[in-house]
């Protein structure tokens, strides 16, 4: 888990896709966090990313380092309603804190479960990284 929290954090902006009926979206996000030995992203949930999830918590995240090495993690979102899973979120990314707060009913975080990460690039044998 921690090689792909290091990979997505050293690149700053990942992007993760979800599914809107029969049409994949996909959007940049630059927050990523280990909370409990778990992965976490947040969003509020007056995006569209939100209600996507509701529908269908499968996501596949990519992200590029340099310009021959790149990571595709696959993994089921679950939402976590503790109160100190969005402190954790908001603390790590206080520039976050303008937008959002910890008790608004807006501030949403969802742990990464059943995870297949691969990390790729043109020269050596791909990783896989299940966790």
């Amino acid at each position: 888990m921690k090689q792909v929290f290091d990979f997505l954090n050293e690149c700053g902006v990942f992007y993760i896709a979800t599914i809107d009926e029969d049409q994949p979206r996909v959007r940049p996000f630059g927050a990523i966090n280990i909370f409990e030995d778990k992965l976490y992203i947040q969003t509020g949930k007056v995006k569209s990313f939100s209600k996507q999830i509701a529908k269908n918590p499968k996501v596949e995240i990519s992200a590029m380092k340099g310009r021959d090495i790149w990571i595709r993690v696959q993994a089921i979102l679950v939402e976590d309603n503790k109160v100190e899973a969005r402190e954790s979120m908001l603390d790590k990314y206080p520039q976050l804190k303008s937008i959002y707060s910890v008790n608004d009913s807006n501030t949403q975080v969802f742990y990464l479960k059943d995870v297949v990460a691969t990390i790729s690039s043109f020269t050596e044998p791909p990783i896989i990284i299940k966790f």
